[in-house]
């Protein structure tokens, strides 16, 4: 896959942006990048969308930027020019897609048959939009769609929100999400980039679902560590579970049997897509200690910790079963 592609799978959403006047377009890009989202595809629905393309790229150099609604290859030439990283169509243009791909520019057209995914196979690419999402039958349509084409990732827009975000995200077909609900037109003409910065944090937080799972108390040896087990057991009613390194007590107390990560111990936060927390992470300059990574039998990495501890406590992500 495309280096820009994995980028935007990284992050997880896109906003899909229309501008009515390119003087929004820094402020705006400012308050996602504040938000959390990197990330922006600016509509050529409106006259202000290339020069508003250029403006970020001066202004926000790193910022992940496409273009998008884009129906002809001199919108895609124009694009490019002004700093679009990526392009997006509503519909598959057997033409637009060809110049992009002839160009090397990635390109993700519309899609919402299985005709349409077999064009884009033999046009030689291995993302698609999926629009309008919604309308078009949402994740049980992908679900159904995609079984047969097994090396062909979607990219849902229209009608995708905050509330079922995570149900398109869960599956894993599901490169990342295009979304408007953080970045409304009413809101950018109005000015309100203050409220557009936290809509973009709330949708992050949505996705990334951070929250507790358990925390790890360092003891001596494994006698106290069963001691600290038995006592949360017998107090609160958990139940003990000896394990190799550790004793937990219910699943929300582990005592280590020797000590281990942390001056004190160790917290462990969970987290819906682990590769995307740590794109946040490190994007916030948030460091991880990469030689703790755990993986799965597939590769995928399950848990990592933190570099440096907190309040004592090394801390370390895993992901959600």
């Amino acid at each position: 896959m495309n280096k820009v592609l994995e980028k935007i799978g990284a992050i997880g959403i896109v906003p899909v942006v229309k501008l009515d006047d390119a003087k929004d377009a820094v402020p705006l890009a400012k308050a996602l990048c504040e938000g959390g989202l990197p990330c922006a595809e600016i509509t050529f629905r409106t006259a202000a969308a290339e020069e508003a393309i250029r403006a970020i790229r001066r202004a926000c150099p790193d910022m992940l930027l496409g273009a998008g609604t884009v129906l002809t290859t001199d919108q895609v030439d124009r694009a490019v020019a002004a700093g679009a990283a990526f392009i997006v169509s509503p519909g598959l243009n057997p033409k637009v897609v060809r110049h992009c791909v002839d160009k090397g520019i990635p390109v993700t057209p519309g899609t919402s048959c299985p005709s349409d995914v077999e064009q884009a196979i033999e046009l030689g690419l291995d993302v698609v939009k999926f629009f309008p999402a919604e309308a078009a039958g949402g994740v049980a349509m992908i679900k159904a769609m995609a079984a047969p084409y097994v090396g062909m990732k979607f990219l849902p827009t229209g009608g995708v929100n905050a509330k079922n975000l995570n149900d398109y995200l869960s599956y894993d077909r599901i490169l990342a999400c295009g979304g408007s609900w953080m970045v409304k037109s009413d809101l950018i003409n109005a000015g309100e980039f203050g409220r557009i910065r936290d809509m973009t944090r709330e949708a992050v937080r949505t996705m990334l679902g951070f929250e507790l799972a358990h925390v790890g108390i360092n003891a001596s040896d494994e006698k106290e560590a069963e001691a600290i087990a038995d006592s949360f057991g017998r107090i609160f009613g958990l139940a003990k579970k000896a394990g190799n390194s550790s004793v937990f007590a219910g699943s929300a107390v582990e005592a280590m049997k020797k000590p281990y990560l942390g001056t004190h111990g160790h917290i462990a936060i969970r987290t819906n897509y682990l590769f995307r927390a740590v794109n946040y992470l490190e994007a916030n300059g948030c460091a991880l200690d990469r030689g703790t990574a755990k993986f799965d039998a597939n590769g995928k990495m399950t848990a990592v910790y933190l570099k440096d501890e907190i309040g004592g406590f090394a801390v370390h992500l895993v992901q959600k079963k």
